[in-house]
């Protein structure tokens, strides 16, 4: 019995030793050993690095230290920051960020701040690093620069100066990104006002420009009326003349054939426009030429 339990508690340690020697790396990490401070090396002398699989560790002597080996991304909270002009902005922005050396990770973040891990402490010093390259870049642009074409230009610049400050630290940046650029609160309503005056000034300068082209044309056309009607009252004029001598003509060449007949009409025309109305009265003699054909027909 007693040699029972002596085979169950040798095989209970082993379990223990190599349950406790092995370990497991996954695809999205990377892992290496240090023993009693110092990290673990290969037969060159590298730190050695050990990839995705199955590992074995000296139990106790060896401390695992895992990190991850995906590209990640740390955000920059909003930084207030001042332009070439002067002009303050609030400005947000990510990193995308990887560990190109682990070795020199490990060694430059471990122990930097109580409390934090080693991916807590480089978003640190990444945070730390873009803000004064943010700084810097911004200071010597202007803001017609940041949100034009140069603004790419700004990026790469950032990118590639954090890197040249971080890359001591084993970490490589990929990308820099700008979310937002945007006034400070206090200065929107100065910013609104001035903007709000400029489209005011553009307002009036357009209705202005409007209504001295609408006077200018309303003038031209005006013109143009008073031309066209003119060279009616012209045509008429003459067409009317043309008719009125037609009609003298024909008036003329019948009345020399009837000259009797025509002194008949003429007076017809006259009685005509004088009685026109029926309270119209005139005075005249008896014997006046003007009853001379109302005589004719008594005698008659």
């Amino acid at each position: 019995m007693r040699t029972l339990s002596t085979l169950f508690i040798v095989i209970a340690i082993v379990f223990v030793v190599v349950g406790s020697s092995v370990f497991t790396v996954y695809e999205s990490d990377r892992v290496i050993l240090s023993r009693l401070g110092d990290l673990r090396t290969d037969k060159e002398g590298m730190v050695k690095v050990y990839d995705p699989g199955l590992h074995w560790k000296m139990p106790i002597l060896d401390k695992k230290h895992v990190f991850d080996a995906r590209l990640q991304m740390t955000e920059v909270p909003s930084e207030r920051i001042v332009t070439k002009e002067k002009e303050v902005l609030w400005v947000d922005l990510f990193v995308q960020w990887r560990i190109n050396n682990f070795a020199l990770f490990y060694n430059t973040t471990h122990g930097l701040s109580e409390g934090l891990g080693e991916r807590d402490r480089a978003e640190q010093l990444l945070r730390q690093n873009v803000k004064g390259m943010l700084h810097a870049e911004f200071g010597r642009r202007s803001l017609k620069n940041l949100v034009s074409g140069d603004r790419n230009s700004l990026m790469d610049e950032l990118r590639t100066r954090t890197n040249e400050n971080i890359s001591a630290y084993g970490m490589k940046v990929i990308d820099v990104r700008i979310n937002r650029v945007e006034y400070p609160s206090e200065v929107n309503d100065r910013v609104f006002a001035r903007m709000s005056s400029e489209r005011k000034r553009m307002a009036v300068y357009y209705r202005a420009t409007g209504e001295s082209e609408a006077a200018a044309i309303r003038a031209d056309a005006d013109r143009q009326a008073k031309i066209i009607v003119a060279e009616s009252h012209k045509d008429g004029e003459l067409i009317r003349g043309q008719g009125d001598g037609q009609a003298a003509k024909i008036y003329a060449d019948n009345y020399n054939k009837a000259p009797e007949f025509y002194r008949f009409y003429h007076s017809l025309e006259v009685y005509r426009k004088v009685f026109d109305e029926k309270q119209d009265v005139i005075v005249l003699k008896p014997d006046s030429d003007f009853f001379k054909y109302f005589k004719n027909i008594r005698e008659q």
